[in-house]
């Protein structure tokens, strides 16, 4: 396997590799998030229930996210500069179809090849950083990645409702296109590498996909006969694991205690993040009375925020390690949700303010705890082991928003924390102190489990 450069031409070659891995990840996940806003008009001109349009958005992330752990699978495999090149022709190609489309179907069939391809381009981003970027500089890599994600989540609103007011909602498609330019780039910088020894194992994605598939249904539209087949096929994936001569997944990933820590630790704090994001607009229309337009200005400055911190944050991993960077984000991020719970039902000015430290916790979490994760990983299973914390941290955003949906009903006959919010904001108050637990429960496992940890590369 061919190796980057070496010395002084190391740096070059990472300052164009990190413009070149932003510049795709900013339209993956603009992507992602821009079509939010066309929901409504997607709906209206195919004459679509909320169900069936909901798929636009539903699907994308279920392939989103079996694209992800898919793609860090073949990467153990062939050559990444390869497996970048599909995922954007695969991107484009789904883009087009897209645009083209005067069936919902076949709007939907673009949707669903543009998340195949689009999963790629975060998944493969973090593994080239873990493969061709040394550890004492990895977190620089990765923290400037966080920053251009939380950025495009942040803008991916506002340029939806733009481009769809202004034009029409299949511009947005077009927009993804830009992504080809980067395709000859990729070919040229990434060093050439060999093909992996081992076959691709079939029957246990397709055995993992049904179980993941399975999960997100049951979770984000309630399906319950969904839930048995999850497991069932999960239990299937377990037994065939053991069995296989060169298992789609090495069980002994899982036997690595800090790798499992590092994903349930992911898992518990991504998702109280992705359930504040569904959480925050329908609180602020509700107490606030706000309007789209509105509620998008209150969450850009914690956006914001995120996208400059994520940078400052890797840099803080690679010079003082990264544990300690993600326990500082994750009590960042308990303060975040400990104030919301207190300004529930204030005013929209105070709330942006709050939001700012919320989010400012998510950037350090995200920047530092990919390098801790990949840190941890054998060369040889970087690939597989990276994929699956993509898989985590997006399952993690179906749960999060799933499970404040249902929280919102359930603790509305609780007291708010704080005696000056209201009673109508008392569910919203109540779930912010669930979230400021579940960081807390998680920032513990990671500090139990990396307490004596330290790795090569970086300072413990």
């Amino acid at each position: 396997m061919s190796q980057p450069p070496q010395g002084a031409a190391e740096r070059p070659f990472a300052r164009r590799l990190v413009a070149l891995l932003c510049f795709t990840v900013f339209f993956s996940v603009l992507n992602g998030t821009m079509f939010n806003v066309a929901v409504p008009d997607i709906a209206r001109q195919f004459a679509l229930s909320p169900t069936e349009v909901s798929w636009v958005v539903t699907g994308y992330i279920v392939v989103f996210a079996l694209g992800s752990v898919t793609f860090g699978k073949l990467a153990d495999l062939y050559p990444l500069k390869n497996l970048i090149t599909l995922g954007l022709l695969l991107f484009n190609a789904g883009a087009l179809i897209g645009f083209f489309a005067s069936w919902y179907p076949l709007l939907l069939v673009g949707r669903l090849v543009q998340a195949s391809g689009g999963s790629a381009i975060p998944a493969l981003s973090m593994i080239v950083a873990t493969r061709f970027v040394p550890p004492e500089r990895r977190g620089r890599v990765m923290g400037a990645v966080a920053s251009t994600v939380a950025f495009a989540a942040g803008v991916g609103p506002i340029v939806g409702g733009y481009i769809g007011g202004a034009l029409h909602w299949r511009y947005l498609f077009l927009l993804s296109t830009a992504t080809l330019l980067a395709v000859p780039l990729y070919r040229r910088l990434l060093p050439a590498e060999k093909k992996g020894p081992d076959g691709f194992d079939l029957p246990g994605a397709l055995l993992l996909g049904g179980g993941v598939v399975s999960l997100l249904l049951f979770v984000s539209e309630l399906l319950w006969w969904a839930a048995p087949l999850a497991v069932l096929l999960l239990l299937l994936l377990v037994r065939h694991l053991r069995r296989a001569a060169s298992p789609f997944v090495h069980p002994g990933l899982f036997r690595d205690r800090r790798y499992l820590a590092g994903l349930v630790a992911a898992f518990l704090a991504v998702g109280t993040i992705f359930g504040m994001m569904f959480h925050v607009p329908l609180l602020l229309r509700a107490q606030n009375g706000l309007g789209t337009e509105a509620i998008g200005l209150v969450i850009f400055p914690g956006a914001m925020s995120a996208a400059v911190l994520g940078a400052v944050a890797g840099r803080l991993a690679d010079r003082r390690g990264s544990v300690p960077v993600v326990l500082a984000g994750m009590v960042i991020l308990v303060a975040g949700y400990l104030l919301l719970a207190a300004c529930t039902g204030s005013s929209p000015a105070l709330i942006a303010t709050v939001l700012v430290v919320a989010y400012s916790g998510f950037a350090f979490v995200h920047a530092s705890l990919a390098k801790t994760v990949s840190l941890v990983l054998p060369p040889e299973r970087v690939g597989i082991g990276m994929g699956f914390y993509n898989l985590t941290f997006f399952m993690s955003g179906s749960f999060g928003a799933a499970i404040t949906a249902q929280l919102l009903e359930m603790l509305r006959s609780l007291q708010p924390v704080a005696p000056w919010v209201g009673p109508a904001a008392a569910a919203s108050s109540n779930i912010f102190l669930v979230s400021a637990a579940t960081v807390l429960a998680a920032a513990l496992l990671f500090r139990g489990a990396f307490a004596e940890w330290a790795p090569k590369g970086e300072k413990s």
